[in-house]
């Protein structure tokens, strides 16, 4: 699932970029860069980049003052979330996470301050979501065929193997020594699930220290952030696709200081036998999670939103709606299969 920006002067800009792509990652400047926009001195010029990072297309458009700082703003912008991958990626051999996997089922692990506190709250959003948010699911993914591919149908053994190695329980963290270790080997933590909310946050907080109070910054299409708002808009506008026609809107909501974050299951799936089969896994039953098409939250950070939109995903309306109750403002809104190729939408919003 992506979404597309409809900008202030008419035109929908697609912002449903690639999720998944190879290459080198490159820096490329819009043929828009340093346009000066109608407005006040504060938003006078306007700047927009994107960047391979994480797996994914990075996009970030600002607005300011000074039309000389904004490329040397965002281009540290982009720093950040390549600084981000190298420590939490997965698919980096040689990235604190891998080091991390491959050893802390031998012996406790001490770990970078800011890669100990993040996993120490991506297991919060485990507990909080009674697991339906795991970042222990690696394994899963590995026997699903969704980890460097596009999905199979896993054999009996294969997936019992995997689940007998996902489970918040497999990983202790030691505060006082910023350390983690595992009680098997087998077992291995994967932060795709949350890390691109992550490197949205920290490029808002890198852009405001920048004194850029207009930003829309969007990680891949699944995680997209409004600071402030466009110029003569109280707002970012975005659309999200139709779940089941991408041709297609179907709601539109308005961003700022707020972030939308979107599972879906038609960004990566296979079909056997008629059932369709998605990349987001439900960790208490090791298969992928069923009876929703997809599910946008509204949150305030873009951690937060990438982590809830993988359990709401999981839980459904129903079983999300405990969680909810604890949530301050933040709502979900979920495309629930109604038959014949259609859907239903179902919105459920937390306390405000």
């Amino acid at each position: 699932m992506k979404f597309t920006v409809r900008r202030w002067f008419g035109i929908s800009v697609a912002l449903s970029l690639p999720s998944r792509t190879s290459g080198r990652a490159q820096s490329s400047v819009s043929a828009f860069s340093a346009t000066l926009v109608q407005g006040s001195e504060q938003h006078r010029f306007q700047y927009q980049s994107t960047r391979m990072s994480m797996a994914c297309v990075y996009a970030i458009e600002v607005y300011g003052p000074d039309a000389e700082s904004l490329p040397r703003a965002v281009e540290q912008a982009f720093d950040e979330v390549d600084r981000i991958d190298r420590l939490m990626s997965h698919y980096k051999t040689d990235s604190p996470l891998s080091r991390l996997n491959r050893t802390a089922a031998r012996e406790p692990i001490a770990v970078e301050p800011e890669l100990f506190d993040f996993i120490s709250e991506a297991m919060r959003y485990n507990r909080d979501s009674d697991g339906a948010f795991d970042i222990t699911v690696g394994p899963l993914m590995k026997a699903w065929g969704f980890f460097r591919g596009e999905g199979r149908m896993p054999s009996t053994g294969e997936l019992a193997a995997a689940r007998r190695h996902v489970g918040a329980s497999h990983v202790k963290l030691m505060p006082s020594t910023k350390s983690i270790s595992f009680d098997e080997v087998g077992v291995e933590l994967d932060l795709g699930g949350i890390a691109k909310g992550y490197a949205v946050d920290r490029v808002v907080a890198l852009l405001k220290a920048r004194g850029i109070r207009a930003a829309l910054i969007s990680a891949g299409g699944s995680t997209i952030y409004g600071s402030g708002a466009p110029p003569g808009h109280d707002g970012w506008e975005v659309d999200i696709q139709d779940p089941l026609d991408p041709r297609k809107i179907a709601r539109t909501v308005y961003l700022k200081d707020r972030a939308l974050s979107v599972a879906g299951s038609s960004e990566k799936s296979f079909e056997v036998d008629g059932v369709r089969y998605s990349h987001i896994m439900n960790p208490r039953t090791g298969r992928p999670a069923q009876g929703v098409l997809s599910v946008a939250v509204l949150t305030g950070t873009g951690t937060a939103g990438d982590a809830l939109d993988d359990a709401f995903f999981v839980l459904g309306p129903d079983g999300s709606r405990k969680m909810m109750e604890h949530l301050t403002d933040t709502e979900a809104f979920f495309f629930v299969p109604a038959g014949n190729r259609a859907w239903t939408m179902v919105h459920v919003s937390g306390e405000r």
